[in-house]
């Protein structure tokens, strides 16, 4: 697979992402880059945004994709009306977000080998309980229903089987369908994009795989996937106690956990790689990356965010060829 073209969906306004762009524009790693780099989002906004963080950045305005240029930042311009360079996040922007989504959608569609990173939206005010993130949008935007969260370092990546809902809703959303559902498309991406076969080791769902319950969704759900998934020849092994899994010793034989629900796997890989580590949304028609930060409203406007997140989303891409 060969991805020629990132698009760059700029997500909520008032959030940190501009000023990790800027960071990444500003290194010696974007200038070896040989990917067309195309911003989808407010040309004005971005522009205040950086005069106010203090960098200098020409922006290339584009209409048309073929006009797009290596080595420039190119921008399809999404009018947007604002009065400060940075604010809270409200509804206020939520049609310029749907904007830039629905255009880079359409870019998106239009093209082969394009790889699509997103900017941070804001759940409570962007998605207002519609979708349990921004992952369920994408996917009901390009009527995809079978989706997977991968969270990638090149060392370990993670993936849970739920994502963004509540605890107590855990266990009825696991099923033996979907564990193997997940699974085969992991070691789908692991074999075609990566050109890997993965060892993949899965987590139990109860405290040391054990419950007082007569049955437990060890016994009913996860051990008869993993057996059906031995079958096809996908190198799985478990299921694992969580509480000691994440050990050096552990992490040396796997290239991917999947857990059972979203903080079970995505606390431990935030605590080894920190920002080191890209969300990558599996089952879409193209490759899409997010940074793994959200707005962090909190230094909005300071210039302290790490911006590592971005970096390593675009030497992802840089590497597909």
């Amino acid at each position: 697979m060969n991805i020629n073209l990132i698009i760059i969906a700029l997500g909520e306004p008032n959030s940190t992402f501009s000023e990790i762009l800027f960071k990444y524009f500003s290194s010696k790693n974007y200038n070896k880059n040989n990917k067309k780099i195309v911003l989808v989002g407010s040309k004005n906004l971005l522009i205040k945004q950086m005069k106010k963080l203090k960098y200098r950045l020409v922006f290339n305005e584009i209409f048309e994709l073929k006009n797009a240029k290596r080595k420039l930042i190119n921008i399809i311009n999404v009018n947007y009306k604002f009065k400060k360079t940075f604010t809270n996040i409200s509804m206020s922007s939520n049609n310029y977000i749907k904007k830039c989504f629905e255009l880079s959608l359409k870019v998106i569609k239009n093209n082969k080998s394009v790889g699509f990173i997103n900017g941070p939206v804001s759940k409570k005010h962007f998605l207002k309980k519609k979708y349990p993130g921004i992952t369920e949008y994408i996917s009901k935007k390009t009527y995809s229903n079978k989706q997977v969260m991968l969270i990638y370092n090149k060392k370990l990546s993670v993936s849970p089987i739920t994502t963004h809902i509540p605890l107590k809703k855990v266990a009825k959303n696991i099923t033996k369908e979907k564990i193997i559902s997940n699974v085969i498309q992991i070691n789908k991406f692991y074999m075609k994009v990566l050109r890997k076969k993965p060892n993949i080791a899965i987590l139990g769902l109860n405290p040391h795989c054990e419950t007082i319950d007569m049955k437990s969704e060890e016994k009913q759900k996860i051990l008869p996937a993993i057996n059906f998934l031995k079958k096809i020849k996908i190198k799985i092994e478990g299921p694992y106690s969580a509480d000691t899994f994440f050990l050096k010793e552990n992490l040396r034989n796997y290239d991917v956990v999947v857990g059972m629900y979203h903080d079970q796997v995505l606390t431990p890989i935030k605590t080894l790689f920190k920002f080191n580590a890209i969300n990558i949304t599996l089952g879409l028609p193209f490759i899409r990356v997010s940074p793994d930060h959200g707005p962090n409203f909190k230094m909005l406007g300071k210039n302290i965010s790490d911006p590592s997140s971005i970096f390593y989303a675009m030497d992802f891409f840089e590497k597909i060829r």
